[in-house]
């Protein structure tokens, strides 16, 4: 059991409230068994330059094999290249990470996570890690988000309300992803599968007034640049992090399960809405990194979701730092 201390018990309090959990964060229980046991410790911290970044896990899905999550493999395919990454081949395993930068006294927060198992029962431990990490919610921001997907920005919303958590934060997100999302007839254009997700967006967003829309690679954040990776969504973005001679990029769902696309960058995945594109951007992205030395983390890389790319043959390998 983890005793903490009277200031953290305050922000866990916080954090639980903020996201919807009606018990405290230490009786809160997973829905569903799960067999990959989480990280002893849920959050870790590093450096790049001057810039503190910290990992914070929000859980996992152990999402059952299916014949349509990757278009062009088949199960037994995708069962071989866990097994060479040294997973388990009874699932495909996707932890979600969630960052957060301090750049000097400020916290900017990378997309928001589930929200409490707003996204898969077994991913609700974000509060919990948050307070374990000492970071206050009411000291967010600033809050980049990635894409409209569910497991990163449902942590937005209250379950039970849709009320924003982080209503003093700045949410800044790409033009294009926002008014693809909220266009009206939307909704309707949208699979089966996504309708209800549309619907909230549609509900929700348009009533906010601290969303920042942005356009083409600005920066974002103080060493912070946006960086344009269309395809998963159609207005993805990525998020360059640079200090003194130290980079990092955070590549949200670039790559996201990197034991499938690392050494199958042409995989295309169910859930990119524009599998040529996405394709594309990933190597571009992966090459960019690649060539430039640098460090990079992803949405639902192993965690702490942190680790560098190499050449390797037509594809590439992927190295995960261990917590």
């Amino acid at each position: 059991m983890i005793l903490l201390s009277r200031r953290d018990a305050l922000v866990a309090s916080s954090l639980a409230a903020a996201f919807g959990l009606t018990k405290p964060l230490h009786l809160v229980a997973p829905a569903q068994a799960q067999t990959i046991p989480d990280p002893a410790v849920g959050f870790l911290r590093y450096k790049v330059g001057s810039i503190e970044v910290t990992a914070l896990y929000d859980g996992i899905w152990e999402k059952p094999h299916d014949p349509a999550f990757i278009k062009n493999a088949s199960i037994e395919e995708t069962k071989e290249a866990l097994a060479k990454a040294g997973q388990t081949t009874a699932f495909v395993p996707i932890p979600l990470t969630v960052v957060v930068l301090k750049i000097g006294e400020r916290y900017v927060m990378v997309d928001a996570g589930s929200g409490a198992a707003q996204w898969q029962p077994t991913a609700t431990k974000l509060a919990a890690n948050m307070a374990a990490a000492g970071i206050d919610p009411t000291k967010i921001g600033t809050i980049l988000v990635s894409h409209f997907h569910p497991d990163h920005i449902f942590g937005l919303m209250d379950r039970g309300t849709n009320a924003p958590v982080f209503p003093h934060a700045e949410i800044i997100v790409t033009a294009t992803e926002y008014k693809w999302w909220t266009e009206p007839g939307r909704v309707e254009k949208l699979p089966d599968a996504r309708k209800a997700l549309g619907q909230r967006i549609n509900a929700v967003f348009p009533g906010w007034k601290n969303f920042r829309l942005v356009d083409g690679e600005p920066e974002v954040a103080p060493g912070v640049r946006l960086v344009r990776t269309p395809g998963h969504t159609p207005g993805h973005a990525a998020f360059h992090v640079s200090s003194g001679n130290e980079q990092l990029m955070i590549s949200n769902d670039v790559a996201y399960v990197p034991a499938l696309l690392a050494p199958h960058p042409d995989w295309q995945g169910s859930y990119d809405q524009d599998s040529a594109t996405a394709v594309e951007t990933r190597r571009t992205l992966i090459d960019r990194v690649i060539a430039e030395k640098m460090a990079i983390c992803g949405a639902h890389f192993p965690f702490p979701g942190k680790g560098v790319f190499a050449k390797d043959g037509a594809g590439y390998a992927f190295t995960p730092e261990k917590a």
